[in-house]
């Protein structure tokens, strides 16, 4: 489907909504149920294909437990994300690391997003086998599309002059930009991995050693990243949000630790099934409460989940959190 009509199709899904509204003030709920479950086909119909990177419950369901004013946030996020956000790729310095036996070149990528000043530009660096591994992995998987793609091979000798390094540099910039224009390629989560799963390790390897600080410090600097390569699927960040969430928890910062537990409950909100869902719901249920929130609609929530579900062995969210990346 194009951009056009996606932005089309959601359009008529926000005109679904606000008819949601102006009926919800006379009608009763069963017919607001029934708007629901309209919506819901409509979705299904305006999205026969799913992307690659998308959650098997991204679909809304007649049995949704949204309420109205949910449902309308959800498509006006959905709405704002209709405009694509464009990478930028800059490769702009290298350096030369000695470990033991082994020398390599790192690569520093600078990524920043088109059309205004961007504040947030996500630095990371990566050496020749990490791109050569990042080849050899999308070429099992879009074979097709990569036909035309050219590694910068590997030589025999001068691999660390600076007629070569320059070279390389150069080809890199060339190669992440031809990638990233590819939709298929850029939404795949081998290319979304390669820019973004080094520091992502880091960070819950240091979740999982108690250096909370130094994970948070790495998790904030790879979430904006992270949320703009992912675009399509907003549960996709669901997990990165959860560690800060824990993080903050840990480090007695209640207050953050609830604001990014907010924007990973707005990302679930037609996710109730998704393994993070009552594990957060039942930590910002705690924050709510030591904060003095309201912590009422979040407990109904909780009851209303465990009605429909069989009772099952649930995680805590520190527990799901130090069980991700684990190699």
């Amino acid at each position: 489907m194009d951009q056009d009509s996606h932005c089309t199709g959601e359009r008529e899904l926000l005109e679904a909504v606000s008819k949601i509204t102006t009926s919800s003030t006379t009608s009763p709920s069963d017919e607001e149920d029934q708007a629901k479950a309209e919506i819901s086909c409509q979705v299904r119909e305006e999205n026969p294909e799913k992307d690659d990177t998308q959650d098997s419950s991204a679909t809304l369901s007649p049995n949704s437990s949204m309420t109205t004013k949910e449902l309308q946030e959800y498509w006006r996020n959905e709405k704002r994300q209709c405009k694509q956000i464009k990478l930028l790729f800059e490769i702009p310095s290298t350096r030369i690391v000695e470990h033991n036996l082994s020398k390599y070149v790192m690569y520093k990528i600078i990524i920043l997003q088109t059309g205004s000043f961007d504040s947030n530009k996500s630095v990371i660096e990566r050496r020749y086998s990490d791109f050569e591994k990042l080849h050899r992995n999308l070429l099992e998987e879009f074979s097709e599309e990569m036909e035309d793609v050219t590694f910068p091979k590997k030589t025999l000798t001068g691999n660390f002059t600076e007629e070569i390094i320059n070279e390389r540099k150069l080809a890199f910039k060339d190669y992440l930009r031809l990638l990233y224009s590819m939709k298929y390629i850029r939404r795949s989560k081998k290319f979304i991995d390669f820019l973004t799963r080094p520091e992502l390790q880091e960070a819950y390897g240091c979740l999982r050693g108690g250096q909370y600080t130094k994970a948070l410090e790495i998790l904030l600097e790879v979430i904006g990243l992270q949320e703009r390569l992912t675009r399509g699927n907003p549960a996709a960040i669901v997990p990165t949000l959860c560690a800060i969430v824990v993080c903050h928890k840990d480090l007695e910062n209640p207050a953050s630790a609830f604001e990014y537990g907010e924007k990973a409950l707005s990302r679930l909100c037609v996710h109730s099934s998704h393994r993070y869902y009552i594990p957060l719901l039942d930590t910002m249920i705690t924050l709510a409460y030591e904060l003095g929130k309201d912590f009422l609609s979040l407990q109904e929530k909780l009851e209303e989940w465990k009605t429909k579900k069989d009772p099952i062995r649930v995680f805590t969210l520190k527990e799901l959190a130090v069980r991700e990346y684990v190699r």
